[in-house]
């Protein structure tokens, strides 16, 4: 009995151990290529989530990433992003970068979900075995 609760939890502890740590993840960064008096656009081709009514922020990465601007994606055509500026503490230019986050997934789709619901019912399962 005891060797079958010890590979009961050890089934169950691989399946809890996380795949990767989200915590360092930051954002994307896409070069700025033209910037107008309100808008800026950037290239947006090599990922695909990029989307209308997304928020980011331009940093200057000459200088240590200081904010430069907030701004909300109005729109991607043909791979490349139109944003509009919300607001700046200088102007924008080419020499700054946009940063934008990549959406998380929804929660049916990630697999430490479904992993926990198969550790837990298999947990139960041996556990109502048991008694």
């Amino acid at each position: 009995m005891s060797g079958r609760w010890l590979r009961a939890l050890f089934v169950a502890l691989a399946l809890a151990v996380p795949s990767s740590a989200r915590a360092q993840d930051t954002a994307v960064r896409f070069e700025i290529l033209s910037v107008n008096d309100s808008t800026f656009t950037f290239n947006a081709s090599h990922v695909g989530w990029i989307a209308k009514g997304q928020n980011g922020i331009a940093v200057d990465p000459r200088r240590r990433d200081v904010l430069v601007a907030r701004f909300r994606i109005l729109g991607v055509r043909a791979g490349m992003a139109e944003a509009l500026i919300l607001g700046q503490t200088q102007k924008v230019s080419t020499d700054h970068v946009a940063l934008v986050r990549e959406p998380t997934p929804h929660w049916y789709t990630s697999k430490s979900f479904w992993s926990g619901l198969a550790a837990g019912i298999a947990g139960g399962f041996l556990i109502g075995r048991a008694l």
